[in-house]
């Protein structure tokens, strides 16, 4: 049984994409993914701002961006008390085929409604168990920070977990420093300071890494964005996860490394749940 909920393809109900869609065609636009919680989208504001940042840096022009609230009430209108929303906006259609982005006739929305689950309690209070990806990053991205379609190392880095105890697989670059995860940003804890790897040469700059160094702020606790390597992980005092839909999760392990539990992600954790956004 599919987890799709419903879609919308330019306001209409349907999930047939033409084949001359550049999304399709070449990744070329920008997706994000929020969690509805009772029927509203978390966060929605940071995930808009980050989507308009995303299409200029693309140079997408996207004139129908007034019909995507009408399109997210429609789809949240339909939500169980959890559910993911995808919005994904295209290039669109073109009458040339080709990699220069000419002949398009209008950027395309595609909005979308997912069931999900809550992460297992087992997994928040004990921390999950991450794995050192095979593949390697590129230590610049001339893409680094937006939330573009092109995703196909994450992908191929996700598939090496399937099948095996590790929650997710942790991503660097070339020059091994430590990016993220395949869905996911990364923090550590050392002498009560957060630390977290930069995305303005490469990665995603996630909506809930955004919320965790603002939340991080308020409560008083530092933060530091610095390149990272498995030397600092090993050493670390704490170390967590963040995405929209699970919040804050700390690591219990890395490959063979134990990662102590740290107050700090259990207190993060626990203060961004309880946020109205």
């Amino acid at each position: 049984m599919s987890d799709l909920l419903g879609s919308w393809i330019d306001g209409v109900a349907g999930t047939s994409v033409p084949a001359d869609d550049r999304g399709l065609q070449y990744g070329d636009g920008i997706f994000e993914t929020i969690l509805v919680r009772a029927g509203q989208p978390r966060f929605l504001e940071a995930h808009r701002e980050r989507m308009r940042r995303g299409l200029e840096r693309l140079g997408i022009q996207f004139p129908a961006s007034g019909e995507l609230p009408g399109d997210i009430a429609r789809a949240t209108a339909m939500a169980p008390p959890l559910a993911i929303l995808k919005i994904i906006i295209t290039r669109g259609s073109t009458t040339r085929r080709g990699y220069a982005p000419a002949g398009v006739v209008a950027a395309r929305r595609i909005v979308s409604l997912w069931k999900t689950t809550p992460l297992e309690r087992a997994l928040l209070e004990q921390g999950v168990l991450l794995r050192i990806a095979r593949l390697r990053l590129p230590s610049q991205s001339p893409f680094a920070g937006i939330k573009h379609l092109n995703r196909l190392e994450n992908v191929m880095a996700a598939a090496e977990s399937i099948g095996t105890p590790w929650y997710d697989s942790l991503l660097l670059d070339s020059g091994d420093h430590v990016v993220s995860g395949t869905a996911c940003n990364v923090f550590i804890v050392k002498s009560a300071m957060l630390l977290t790897p930069p995305v303005d040469l490469v990665g995603v700059a996630g909506v809930m890494r955004a919320i965790v160094l603002r939340e991080a702020a308020r409560l008083g606790i530092a933060v530091s964005q610095r390149l990272l390597t498995m030397h600092d992980i090993a050493g670390a005092d704490g170390m967590f996860i963040t995405n929209v839909r699970i919040g804050v999760v700390p690591v219990q392990r890395v490959g063979e490394h134990v990662i102590p539990m740290n107050p700090i992600a259990t207190r993060l954790a626990a203060h961004i749940e309880a946020l109205d956004a």
